[in-house]
């Protein structure tokens, strides 16, 4: 019985070579994406057992697109940046195709991921830093099947709960299973500090810091939320708002 393959490029001429390449194989493409969403309902209708997935696309990137996937498939990216390649290793994809690859190269890749066929798995893509710039501004949640892009900006504070974070705008709050070290590392450069081991804060939404208990304080976000800051973090969070 022929593997089944799924591919998401927003090139058709790069979707085209994958397909051809692929016609060596006992693999059968059930179905092509341009971007994210498509490739997310591909991937649920067609269960393939490989993705050729690109990084860079419209509305939501190829890591991005991974993460609203409960159980990932195999992934070979294919894509035109190299500065992803640490990332998507880590991840335990299969291997990480620079564009424009060899059909040589390409075999490489096959024939990796058959011997390793079964035990490829990309859940730990969840938390490995090195984001896009796209992951920097914005944060994509699934809730109830339908797909959200919270931008940056609208978020007041992230709060770890469990093996998720949650992540708080003025009208909802959305799980996602990461850790809070991730978006630490992603939304510092949007403005975000950590105060506390549990929470993560957008400086834009603070308006006061106040004492609390014993040589201990809260901050006061815009919306009335009070927040503990951490005793050794205090100094750090007046030095960086100049106080």
């Amino acid at each position: 019985m022929n593997k089944k393959a799924v591919i998401i490029d927003d090139e058709p001429l790069a979707r085209s070579i994958v397909a051809s390449y692929l016609k060596a194989y006992p693999i059968e493409v059930v179905g092509e994406g341009s971007n994210g969403f498509e490739g997310i309902k591909l991937i649920q209708a067609t269960q393939p057992d490989v993705v050729f997935l690109d990084i860079q696309m419209p509305k939501i990137s190829g890591f991005e697109m991974l993460e609203l996937i409960e159980t990932p498939p195999p992934v070979i990216f294919t894509t035109a940046f190299d500065q992803y390649a640490l990332r998507a290793f880590e991840a335990n994809a299969v291997d990480y195709l620079l564009k424009p690859f060899s059909e040589e190269r390409f075999a490489t890749a096959i024939e990796k991921w058959m011997k390793q066929e079964g035990s490829i798995t990309t859940e730990k893509l969840n938390n490995f830093p090195g984001k896009s710039e796209q992951e920097a501004d914005r944060i994509v949640v699934k809730v109830n099947g339908d797909i959200s892009i919270v931008p940056a900006h609208d978020i007041h504070y992230l709060e770890a709960f469990d093996d998720y974070v949650k992540i708080f705008t003025a009208k909802d709050y959305y799980l996602k299973k990461k850790t809070l070290g991730y978006y630490e590392e992603t939304l510092a450069p949007k403005g975000f500090f950590r105060i506390h081991r549990s929470y993560l804060i957008n400086l834009s939404e603070l308006t006061r810091i106040e004492p609390f208990e014993k040589n201990g304080h809260v901050v006061v976000l815009r919306n009335g939320k009070r927040l503990p800051v951490g005793r050794t973090v205090y100094p750090v969070l007046k030095e960086k708002l100049g106080i």
